[in-house]
This record gives structure tokens, C-alpha cells and sequence, in this order.
């Protein structure tokens, strides 16, 4: 059932190149991943029901078949907390180049890590896990495995990342829920052999992780060239 959802999503995306964030989110939570609860908006008479069943504070992310990254192109904004925010971020993200709607969503907390998967010519499907957010191409702290993973692989991952001290609450900070991260990455390693013949890469950042769960905040499936 799941291998053959994901051959019609992938399916439906390939002139786009790569997978919406919505559709890639809903495959995500088919296979197991915590996703945050969200709805997408098309038009402006939505916004009011949009926020009514999650309940501020809120983000958005603009909805564009133009717009791979959308904070480059000003198109995420967080921490929003009330309805005429909402409406006037909607308004700035149809100005944007492609706009096709806005996908609203709950605010999660948590320490940002990323997880990730590339097809490598040599040795298959390949995942990876690392320090997450706007730094992960400065700092570059990741780690990678060969897919499936099992909890020691995952367990392995934690101990040889630099910032790996960061997920037991250093100084304070937020501690991780390692159960919930090593079935995070498990069942990522088996969407990825799933989807294997069919993806690129996939890029999970940030995941936020915190005592509770890790929710995936941003996705994105990149597909071969056709």
C-alpha cells in the first residue's frame, strides 16, 4: 500500500522536479514520522478555519512549484499569533513567484537536527543524521549510515557527531527522546529503500526533537532529471 502511494506521488511530481511539502509530509507520516499538524490554504476565505483547528502561535511556508528554497525567497514565517498576521502573510506570499497556496501549520520546539538520504552510485541508499537548522552547511557535524539502520547504527550516529552531547541536555538545553529519534531514523531508512528507485535525496531539516517526539518541520524529496 505505501510503496504504492509513493510511486503516485513521486509519479505526479516529476515535471516539478521535486516533491511539495505537503504531499512529501503526508508520505513521511504514512511510513511511520511525526509530522506537524497542518492544512493547506489556497485561498484567503480558508485562512479563519486554517487556524481555528491548530490554534496560534503559527507558521506558514509558501507553496510554489518555482520556489525550492523558500526561505531565500522570504516565503517562511514562524511564530505567528493572530488571524490578521495569518491574512497579511498569505496576502505577501501571493505576491511571490508561482504562489499555488500556503501551508499552515503548528509551531513545534525542540533541538534542530537533520536527517537526510542520498542514492549513492556505489553503495545504494545512504542516510545520514546531523546537527540541524540554518548552520548544517557551516558546521557540517553529520554522520552517515548505509540503509536500513537499526537502533545501533542510530546509537553509533549520535556517539560520532561532535555536537552529540547536545541530545542529553547539555548545560540545560533541551534533552532528546533517543527512543523516539532511533524509531525516527529507522522508519526513514526504510521509506528510503522503499523510495530508492525512485529519489534522489531527501533533506528532513530541521527535525525538533525534544523529550516528548521529533516532528519533522521541513521536508524535501528531490527527484532524478527525467
Amino acid at each position: 500500500m505505501l510503496n504504492t502511494q509513493i510511486k503516485t506521488v513521486l509519479d505526479a511530481s516529476r515535471t516539478r522536479g521535486w516533491v511539495s511539502e505537503p504531499d512529501a509530509k503526508g508520505l513521511l507520516a504514512a511510513s511511520g514520522l511525526t509530522v506537524p499538524r497542518f492544512t493547506l490554504v489556497t485561498d484567503s476565505s480558508g485562512i479563519p478555519s486554517a487556524a481555528q483547528s491548530i490554534g496560534f502561535p503559527l507558521a506558514a511556508k509558501v507553496l510554489s512549484s518555482r520556489i525550492l528554497h523558500k526561505s531565500d525567497h522570504g516565503g517562511v514565517k514562524t511564530g505567528i499569533a493572530t488571524l490578521e498576521e495569518l491574512v497579511a502573510v498569505f496576502e505577501r506570499f501571493g505576491r511571490l513567484n508561482g504562489f499555488e497556496g500556503m501551508l499552515v501549520e503548528e509551531m513545534v520546539s525542540g533541538l534542530e537536527l537533520i536527517i537526510g538520504a542520498k542514492i549513492d552510485d556505489q553503495f545504494g541508499p545512504v542516510v545520514m543524521l546531523g546537527m540541524g537548522g540554518t548552520g548544517v552547511e557551516i558546521y557540517q557535524d553529520i554522520s552517515f549510515r548505509m540503509a536500513p539502520v537499526n537502533s545501533d547504527d542510530v546509537s553509533s550516529m549520535i556517539t560520532s557527531l561532535k555536537g552529540g552531547r547536545l541530545l542529553s541536555g547539555y548545560r540545560g538545553g533541551v534533552k532528546v527522546n533517543r527512543n523516539e529519534l532511533t524509531r525516527t531514523l529507522v522508519c526513514f531508512s526504510e521509506f528510503v529503500i522503499a523510495a530508492a528507485e525512485m529519489i534522489e535525496s531527501i533533506d528532513l531539516n530541521p527535525v525538533m526533537c525534544s523529550e516528548e517526539r521529533c516532528v519533522v518541520a521541513d521536508a524535501r524529496i528531490m527527484l532524478p532529471s527525467q
